[in-house]
Order: structure tokens, then sequence, then C-alpha cells
């Protein structure tokens, strides 16, 4: 008796630690956020001019949004002033707007970002 009373306490033990277990692994699964990136983008931030053409060559969109950005926004937040000149001469937009309401020329000027402030601040002369 006292045999089977261990042993369903041990049974009892092992199924209230795997249902614990399965429990944690699907709040796990439901919780880990997928981040797609942009290679497009992150071509931009690390300042790879040549990988940025050859894929607005291949048909990247140069207004397309990533987190919430343009990519004439990343390259005004990181001064990437070649590669903004490269979007621009491409059809990059400058006054398209984040999703929290900045521009390209604001991001430059939040970033200290003087080289692409002074590309911004050219082109959008010259279509004025």
């Amino acid at each position: 008796m006292k045999k089977t009373i261990v042993l369903s306490a041990m049974a009892l033990c092992f199924s209230a630690t795997a249902i614990h277990a399965e429990t944690n692994l699907e709040t796990a699964q439901n919780s880990i956020a997928i981040v797609e990136t942009s290679p497009f983008h992150m071509s931009i931030v690390k300042g790879d001019t040549e990988t940025v053409q050859k894929l607005i060559d291949l048909g990247a969109d140069v207004n397309k949004k990533w987190n919430g950005l343009t990519p004439a926004m990343y390259a005004a937040k990181f001064n990437r002033a070649e590669i903004l000149e490269v979007l621009i001469a491409n059809g990059a937009n400058l006054k398209s707007k984040c999703d929290k309401g900045h521009t390209a020329a604001e991001y430059a000027e939040m970033s200290n970002a003087a080289d692409a402030q002074s590309v911004i601040k050219a082109e959008l002369k010259k279509k004025k």
C-alpha cells in the first residue's frame, strides 16, 4: 500500500511537471517576436553604396518603409550622404513621413548628420 501511494505521488508530480513545461513552451513560443530584416535597408545602415545600387537595379523600392522608416530616412539618420544621393537619383520621396510623423530631413537634424542635411536641403531647394 505504501509503495502504491509513493508511486502515485511520483506519477502525479511528473505529470504536473510535464504540463507546466508544455505551458511554458507555449508561452515562450507565443512571446517570441518575429523580426523581419530588410537587406536593402540594412545595406543603407551599413553604408554599402554598391549593394544599395545593385538592389535598386534589381527592383528594390526606394520608398518602401521598413520598421516605419523609408530608405531615405535611414540614410539621413546614419549620415549616408552618398547613399542618399543614389536614393534621390532613383526617385526617393524626401517629403514622405515616418509612422511617427518625421521626414528624412528631420532624422538628419535629430542625428546631427551634417552631410545628409546638406544633400537633403540641396535637393529640396531644387524642387521649389
